[in-house]
């Protein structure tokens, strides 16, 4: 059995029509297998990171195919891939949503840290209330709680800085 590896693209480019194509050709050019991936556009440029699996042999070639890609305005950092935790503890899933204001974030992590919780995925950004146009700042957020930790207990400690804040909770 061939042994794999896994890597992890980090992209960052001026945003452009091709770039995800130029990358998975890139990927695809050098034996990898694209497993996961998050990108976007942020602040006008795009951005994100992909997880690779392609054989140990085949690393440098893929680092080259990469490397090429920059001609075309996208910086590619590659990184080993660290090893996936087994999984443990609770999973709880969260969208808050209220009026944009600095440290809404800080307050958020400050509590899940607090919680010993691991942020698996956080996803972010403004949009304009339907009634006044203000704006509002809306995150959607997947953690994973320590066995110590009941999903209630996390609920109950955010529902507790909703008000310092000024946002809302919807808990999954």
């Amino acid at each position: 059995m061939t042994e794999i590896t896994r890597i992890v693209l980090s992209v960052t480019g001026s945003d452009k029509p091709g770039l995800t194509e130029a990358l998975s050709a890139a990927i695809f050019a050098a034996g990898g297998n694209w497993q996961e991936g998050h990108l976007s556009r942020l602040g006008g440029l795009y951005v994100g990171s992909v997880l690779v699996e392609i054989d140990p042999l085949r690393v440098a070639e893929l680092e080259q195919e990469v490397r090429g890609i920059d001609a075309h305005g996208l910086t590619v950092s590659a990184l080993p891939a660290g090893e996936s935790p087994a999984a443990s503890g609770r999973a709880l899933m969260f969208e808050l949503i209220g009026q944009d204001r600095p440290g809404i974030i800080r307050e958020v992590t400050r509590i899940l840290t607090g919680l010993g919780a691991n942020i698996e995925s956080l996803s972010s950004g403004e949009e304009t209330g339907a009634h006044a146009g203000e704006r509002l700042f809306r995150a959607h957020v997947s953690v994973s709680l320590p066995d110590a930790v009941r999903p209630e207990g996390a609920q109950e400690a955010l529902e507790a800085i909703s008000s310092e804040i000024m946002v809302d909770f919807t808990f999954a």
